[in-house]
């Protein structure tokens, strides 16, 4: 099993083209099933989750192929509307693929998705939502069967109890092609969702009044392929920002999404770092001790504090002066790694949903397990401003969101070498 070995106390700095987006491409790539011709996806990250989403489509009976950061999925034809439970577990977002096959072919054969462990992430929300598009939907031994009556779902006005990203994605792929006009109320606003409903655009789709709570959609009958660019990685920039702060480090951050990371870099901005923004670059300077952030970071949805990048923020916290206190609303079991940063010498108190970190003049080495995608990275951030070698197993986590962060970190002057 690999790892990463790391000796820390390196300053970072020089430049990174940020990678596509990986909770953009995933919901794209299962949306390519409802176009009956060829997308091509640029920017598209090499990531294991990418290369699970793509055995799904296979199995299924498209075509997809890579070539650099661009995949091309060809779903002129399918053969099988039914994913195995093997295929399913490999990751969290895999549900998505309910939606989009209900709007290709009115029926499929799921289960239940795996992933990262950060708590119960249940689906009834789904369930419900496709219930009311005239879908008929049994669990059979751990099988989720579902049947658009009459071979095609029909439109309806949904209202989700919360702005979940998964069920306004599975139903945003459902309503594209149904029968009807759809409106979903309290719909997420995330920007991956706006990248979603972009592709879906481009390949002949009716949606209006994404980016807001209400979003509507008139189904057609047919979408066509397309040439789509998918957007950069808020989450991955939040992470590189994060680790080149806590190196005091200098950093110039291209193909940036800029608005979309505000309300990560807004907080970043209170730990004293010197964040400029310009034609799509984000130059960070921080060349002393953080600061505590003052006001308590609360996870929210978008346009709140990202849940993605609450552990990373964390790791650089864990050096800064003062006590910083996070609240995380999103999910239960999200501050799975902050034994690994005490391991390394942080002062976190962990109390229900708050975590309190009181930074620390330095931290040291230590061999840690990452516990998810998230969480692993944060281990990353808090190895890289220690004293000495850490070592970091079960990176099969991180490989689910980054494309080759050692080669980043090398590249900007780090030590961390994959082994």
């Amino acid at each position: 099993m690999q790892k990463f070995t790391i000796t820390g106390g390196r300053r970072l700095r020089g430049e990174l083209v940020l990678q596509g987006s990986k909770n953009s491409s995933l919901p794209i790539m299962a949306a390519a099933l409802l176009c009956c011709g060829e997308a091509a996806l640029h920017s598209c990250p090499k990531l294991t989750d990418v290369y699970a989403a793509s055995r799904i489509l296979n199995c299924v009976g498209c075509k997809c192929s890579f070539s650099g950061n661009t995949a091309v999925i060809d779903s002129r034809s399918i053969d099988s509307t039914d994913i195995p439970e093997s295929l399913m577990h490999e990751m969290r977002s895999s549900i998505i693929f309910m939606g989009a096959m209900l709007g290709r072919a009115g029926s499929c054969t799921v289960s239940v998705p795996g992933g990262c462990e950060l708590g119960p992430r249940p689906i009834d929300m789904h369930l419900s939502a496709l219930r009311k598009m005239n879908v008929d939907i049994r669990e059979n031994g751990g099988a989720i069967v579902c049947r658009a009556h009459g071979g095609r779902a029909k439109g309806a006005r949904i209202t989700l109890a919360f702005p979940s990203v998964g069920a306004t994605e599975n139903v945003i792929l459902c309503a594209v092609t149904a029968d009807g006009e759809t409106v979903i109320n309290n719909a997420a606003r995330e920007p991956e969702i706006c990248d979603l409903c972009g592709f879906l655009r481009a390949c002949g789709a009716e949606i209006r009044g994404d980016g807001g709570s209400s979003i509507v959609i008139n189904g057609k009958q047919q979408l066509h392929g397309c040439e789509y660019t998918i957007m950069p990685d808020r989450i991955a920039g939040a992470t590189y920002l994060s680790m080149v702060a806590a190196a005091k480090g200098e950093l110039i951050l291209t193909n940036a999404c800029i608005p979309e990371m505000e309300p990560f870099l807004s907080v970043l901005e209170q730990t004293g770092c010197s964040i400029s923004t310009f034609s799509g670059k984000i130059y960070l300077r921080s060349g002393t001790r953080l600061k505590a952030v003052k006001d308590r970071i609360r996870t929210m949805p978008h346009p709140g504090f990202p849940t993605d990048a609450q552990a990373v923020l964390m790791a650089a916290l864990a050096t800064a002066e003062g006590t910083s206190l996070f609240e995380e609303n999103i999910f239960d079991c999200r501050y799975r790694h902050t034994d690994a940063l005490v391991k390394m010498g942080a002062d976190i108190q962990v109390m229900g949903k708050i975590a309190a970190v009181t930074g620390r003049e330095r931290l040291h080495g230590a061999n840690v397990e990452a516990t998810d995608l998230r969480g692993g990275a944060a281990m990353v951030t808090a190895a890289l401003c220690a004293e000495g070698r850490s070592e970091i197993s079960r990176i099969c986590h991180i490989d689910r969101g980054y494309e080759k962060m050692e080669e980043a970190v090398r590249l900007l002057g780090g030590d961390m070498r994959r082994v």
